[in-house]
């Protein structure tokens, strides 16, 4: 798998019938090493080693109702009082961050109201801080370390 724009980490790796396998610490399984797999779990250990963010807050690929359709997230971090501080959508390195994947991820945060949205390709990594009162988002040059999480 190609290097991203994150530190280098250590994964779990495991070959078996001509297909590569990644541990996810979060779901505690082996997953097909897919080039988003590749992504998400990057993200995992950056918000776990680099932001400080508990293991224990964050959730990987729930499904959600959006409209009348149900979808899947890539990543959510929670508040220890269970409300949303982090929707992260991730993307495959060869693809293009465009208006479509934010608005996605906007199109989620109607049902999950978090504090924080990022998009990344593992390449290109894009942050953004709502405010729900002025109805508009900030972006951010970096994702804020966990104790420094703001509601």
């Amino acid at each position: 798998m190609q290097p991203l724009a994150f530190p280098a980490y250590t994964f779990r790796l495991k070959n078996s019938e001509n297909k590569s396998f990644i541990f996810d610490t979060i779901r505690k399984k082996f997953l097909v090493l897919t080039p988003e797999e590749w992504v998400r779990q990057h993200v995992i250990f950056f918000l776990v080693k680099e932001k400080g963010y508990p293991q224990s807050l964050i959730n990987v690929e729930k499904e959600i109702i959006v409209g009348n359709t149900r979808k899947r997230y890539d990543i959510v971090v929670f508040y220890p009082d269970g409300n949303i501080s982090l929707i992260i959508e991730c993307k495959a390195p060869s693809a293009t961050i465009g208006q479509d994947t934010f608005d996605q991820i906007a199109r989620y945060n109607l049902t999950l109201n978090a504090s924080y949205l990022m998009v990344t390709n593992g390449l290109n990594h894009y942050y953004c801080q709502m405010d729900y009162e002025q109805k508009k988002y900030q972006f951010l040059q970096d994702l804020p370390a966990y104790q420094l999480l703001k509601k």
